[in-house]
């Protein structure tokens, strides 16, 4: 019920004027979200870097409503893009489809995100698409699909294992060598479309992931990036990878900017690329307020936080 509530509140107007205005919750939220400004989060990445952790960065936004803002947001990343060049930091982008004009239509979509893909070729880098709620699974795979026929190779696209779709989303992907970030899933979804029982969707999870590196499946250039602060799950990926001699070079790990930051060290001490993943901008409420949700943990060291002062 509190996590029902919290997703609730993630796409609510009134609790994002009234919540996003206290200082004190701009300053709790910077231990998700990197700052609000590039510069604030070319100083994260560049920390991150150097102790070995390469980022995804995602300047934060969705739900666009105009072209000129979806447009706006294609210019922002195609900066990003160079920032990241010029500053010669390791670390790719990840962004939102109803951020680029999903909503107005699949064509602004697909104009803004091919603009971006253009310059990430161009720099010699990498797009995932981050997933939405079921609500866009089908036309998010449609676009991935229409721009990866274009032969823009530079593009993944994430899959959530709390869908009961995705197992066989996941079949279909492998056997295209598709980049895959497997993640569990942030949004409140129906029982007909999604595993109700967090055990469901763990037991899922690990059977995604395992079919997805598994070495006796056809070898098809598909790259997996488990993205998972479970430290079962985690465990279970390298024993796996062990027992298995899945190589590195077919996987990675992937965890949120600010959360178990001493697992992220451990496995790049390992040899494991473990990227991270580094959000920003000023429209950080919906995320923030997903985070909360996922985890009491979190929900807890805000209000201490929000009452500590």
């Amino acid at each position: 019920m509190l996590r029902s509530f919290l997703l609730y509140l993630s796409g609510a107007s009134w609790a994002k004027n009234l919540i996003s205005h206290f200082f004190l919750a701009r300053r709790v939220a910077r231990r998700f979200v990197a700052g609000e400004s590039l510069e604030e989060a070319v100083e994260a990445v560049k920390k991150l870097n150097a102790e070995g952790l390469p980022v995804t960065l995602d300047y934060l936004g969705e739900a666009t409503q105009s072209e000129a803002d979806a447009a706006d947001a294609a210019t922002q990343y195609i900066g990003l893009l160079d920032t990241i060049t010029g500053h010669n930091l390791k670390a790719t982008v990840s962004l939102k489809l109803t951020q680029l004009g999903l909503d107005i239509s699949d064509d602004t979509c697909l104009t803004n995100l091919r603009r971006i893909l253009t310059h990430a070729a161009r720099t010699n880098n990498h797009v995932t698409i981050d997933m939405e709620s079921s609500a866009y699974t089908d036309v998010t795979l449609r676009i991935f699909r229409t721009l990866r026929d274009e032969g823009f190779t530079n593009l993944g696209t994430v899959i959530q294992s709390y869908l009961y779709r995705s197992e066989q989303d996941m079949a279909e992907l492998h056997q295209e060598g598709a980049f895959v970030r497997l993640c569990k899933g942030a949004y409140k979804e129906p029982s007909d479309r999604a595993f109700p029982k967090k055990a469901d969707v763990d037991a899922n999870y690990v059977k995604l992931m395992r079919a997805y590196v598994d070495p006796d499946a056809a070898q098809t250039g598909a790259y997996l990036a488990v993205a998972s602060h479970d430290a079962r799950i985690i465990d279970t990926m390298r024993e796996y990878a062990r027992e298995r001699n899945v190589p590195n070079e077919r996987f990675e790990f992937q965890m949120l900017y600010g959360i178990r930051n001493d697992l992220q060290r451990e496995l790049a001490r390992q040899g494991f690329t473990m990227r991270v993943y580094v959000p920003f901008g000023t429209q950080w409420y919906p995320y923030f307020m997903r985070r909360l949700a996922e985890r009491p943990a979190n929900l807890w060291f805000f209000v201490s936080n929000f009452f500590r002062g």
